[in-house]
This record gives C-alpha cells, structure tokens and sequence, in this order.
C-alpha cells in the first residue's frame, strides 16, 4: 500500500475510532493501519497534530525526519459521517 494511502486511511478511521470511543472494531483498524505505517513506511510516529475549519494537520517522521501532510477535513471526515449516517452503526 502507498504511504499516502496509508497514512489517509490511518487518518479516516483514527478520526472515527476517537469520535467513537467504545468501537472496538475501529480501534483495531487504527492499530492495523499504525502498523502498516511503521512496519512498510518505518514511520516511528505520526499524528494529528491540528484540526482547523478546512484541514486536518498530521504530522510524521521517517528517516528521523519531521514532516506534514495536509488532509481536508471534509475528506478525512467522510467515513466518520457515512458511519454516523448509517442507522446499523449506530446501536
């Protein structure tokens, strides 16, 4: 899997798993993706560092190298919504 594509899906579904504390299943998958990004990438951390009214701030390191990604936040919170969204889900 691409590093962006990894570290997007981290992003979606850490942004779900902290909305929704008792969802282990989501909690699982963040610890899944966190994995992919240490183990395929050798990031040796990473985190949402700002959430502001149109991005979403992360920011990682690799190589001991700081770096940041922008996500827009409609993007980064468009699994937590379609969640949310869905009656099933949400019992």
């Amino acid at each position: 899997m691409k590093l962006q594509d990894a570290l997007f899906n981290w992003l979606q579904i850490k942004m779900v798993a902290d909305a929704r504390p008792e969802d282990r299943a989501a909690a699982d998958t963040v610890d899944f993706f966190a994995t992919i990004l240490r183990e395929d990438h050798q990031m040796t951390a990473f985190d949402i560092v700002m959430i502001d009214h149109t991005m979403v701030h992360i920011q990682y390191v690799i190589d001991g190298k700081t770096k940041k990604q922008m996500v827009p936040r409609e993007s980064a919170e468009q699994l937590l919504h379609d969640i949310n969204s869905n009656p099933k889900y949400n019992e």
